[in-house]
């Protein structure tokens, strides 16, 4: 049975030029500072995004954790979107790590507006907590992928500089955001203080991420980040799959966007009465499921008799994310399953 799964652009497998950088890769002690690998991944990382400092990190979350932990002190209050990964789906981890509370707004298009942002920024009361952070996020995982683009990015700079308060780009997929927005990473990113950055999704190296900011932030961070237990000693190994993930994968993000849309529309032309498209973000095609005809779990299931591998997004929704190890013959075919088991 063929499988195409779906589920998450996590799932890409390293090239074989990846593969064959990791076994000939120099490496050092990381934590001293002597791995050649790392330290060119880290360079090649901080020039791209116009940062004075990169760190690479295991993943992405280690890196948002790390910029909250950084950026802020225990007692103070961060902003974020409702539905942000930071917020969302990383254990609490803000609140544990670094003793901090969080102020949510709705970001459900994938930001919020500049005026919800100042009205819940913290005067300076004896009562009150600092308001310590502002966290965005690009794409935005919970608005169906969707790339926020600069004008949107700087209005709530705008507003963070004019109260002193830093801003922290939660940038997972930013790369499928720089493509879809057609402009430089640099430009995207100059006016937020911090960004992580995933090699492991779209750009298919193996593991680890980067979280990018001036040379004074980066080198508290990487004192964080040993507390945490992530200082890592040979890395250069995997750092190896990261110089070739920024090397070669970035412009090669616009086929997953193609196959997305691709299979929107072939889902649109097969007429299916259950099934509809709530919106078709960079490499994220979200399905609408009519539930007075089949429960979203009844969808899946049938998608899965036949080896395709969706995900769960909540009741009436399904999340489908295309990646490099998806062809335009898997797609058809999943259009192909979706049209002759779910045509009512």
């Amino acid at each position: 049975m063929q499988v195409v799964d779906l589920r998450s652009d996590t799932i890409t497998k390293p090239t074989l030029k990846m593969r064959e950088v990791m076994a000939q890769a120099e490496v050092g002690d990381d934590v001293y500072g002597e791995d050649p690998t790392v330290n060119r991944l880290e360079n090649m990382a901080a020039e791209l995004v116009g940062k004075e400092a990169a760190l690479f990190v295991p993943s992405g979350t280690m890196g948002n954790q790390l910029a909250v932990m950084t950026h802020t002190q225990p007692g103070d209050e961060i902003i974020l979107g409702q539905e942000s990964h930071i917020f969302y789906y990383e254990v609490g981890g803000f609140a544990k790590l670094s003793g901090v509370q969080a102020r949510t707004l709705d970001d459900s298009i994938g930001i919020f507006s500049g005026d919800d942002l100042k009205s819940v920024i913290r005067d300076d009361n004896i009562h009150y907590p600092k308001t310590g952070l502002i966290c965005l996020e690009n794409t935005h995982n919970r608005a169906g992928g969707v790339a926020i683009t600069k004008e949107k990015t700087d209005m709530i700079c705008k507003v963070a500089q004019k109260n002193n308060i830093p801003i922290h780009l939660d940038g997972a997929r930013l790369f499928n955001a720089v493509i879809q927005l057609d402009i430089e990473v640099k430009e995207l990113v100059k006016n937020v203080d911090s960004v992580m950055f995933c090699l492991s999704k779209g750009l298919a190296a193996p593991v680890g991420s980067i979280l990018a900011g001036s040379k004074e932030f980066i080198e508290q961070a990487r004192k964080n980040r040993k507390m945490l237990g992530g200082g890592m000693r040979q890395s250069g190994i995997i750092a190896a799959a990261g110089l070739i993930a920024l090397d070669e994968r970035v412009e090669e993000l616009q086929v997953d966007h193609d196959l997305a849309n691709r299979l929107a529309k072939g889902i649109k032309e097969a007429g299916l009465k259950a099934i509809d498209i709530k919106e078709v973000n960079t490499n994220f095609v979200i399905l609408e499921v009519d539930e007075d005809v089949y429960t979203t779990d009844e969808v899946l299931e049938i998608l899965a008799e036949h080896g395709v591998k969706m995900t769960y997004f909540g009741s009436g929704l399904i999340r489908a994310v295309t990646h490099k190890d998806l062809s335009v013959g898997d797609i058809d075919y999943v259009i192909e399953v979706m049209n002759g088991e779910l045509l009512v």
